[in-house]
This record gives C-alpha cells, structure tokens and sequence, in this order.
C-alpha cells in the first residue's frame, strides 16, 4: 500500500524525542503559514481536528492531519515531513530545539495513484 505521508530518519528521530518529552502529539499540516511547507506539532488538547480536516495517516506512530482545502491542492502528493535546522514555528512542539518540521512532497506515479483511487473506493463500499 502506497503511504500518504512519510517521515526521514532526521523527523521520526525529532518525533520520538518530542513523544519521550510530551506523550501523546499530533502533526497538522493547514494552508494558513510557512509557505505552507511546515507541518505543525501539537498537542491533542492544542487542536480541535474538525469535518475540514482529512487524516492522511501516520508517521512515528503520530497522526497526521492536513486542512482539507490544502488537501484538495496537494492529494495527488506523497508529503515527506523532515527536519531543517532552524527555529521551529511558533506554535509547533518543536519550537524550542534548534529544529523545524517541514514538509516536502512527490507526486504520486499513475500506478501509486491508480492504487490510493481503488482502496477509497473499497473503503466507501
């Protein structure tokens, strides 16, 4: 099954030291900041998840949701989520380790799509 979203080795080790420190996080990827190529980390009582909000799947073991306008621009898109050095975003866990979340993306092959198109439909039957 193809992925939705991954993460490189760099942003699933920043994810496991956020998890030993926070417990229970949560990725949310809006259109709203950042050129929309970062992913914010949140606690789950920092963000309501809502009917525009589309899960894409996991990384870490960590949910990870996009806003569903952004969704709609970037559905045909495997999203990579890595680490830059830097100050994190403002409002994301990591804000305060000399690293940032952000995101990178691929298309998906015809055959990657033509596969993610069957299992919606299976999932809707």
């Amino acid at each position: 099954m193809v992925e939705r979203v991954v993460a490189t080795d760099d942003a699933l080790s920043l994810i496991a030291e956020l998890k030993a420190q926070h417990g229970e996080i949560m990725f949310h990827q809006s259109g709203g900041c950042c050129d929309n190529s970062a992913a914010n980390c949140y606690l789950p009582t920092d963000l309501t998840i809502g009917p525009y909000d589309v899960k894409l799947g996991e990384v870490g073991g960590v949910p990870f949701y996009i806003g569903k306008l952004q969704y709609e621009y970037w559905k045909h898109t495997q999203l990579i989520l890595d680490v830059i050095d830097g100050q994190g975003g403002t409002f994301s866990l990591e804000g305060s380790t000399g690293k940032a979340f952000h995101t990178r993306s691929r298309l998906f092959t015809d055959e990657e799509w033509a596969s993610i198109e069957q299992k919606v439909l299976e999932d809707l039957a």
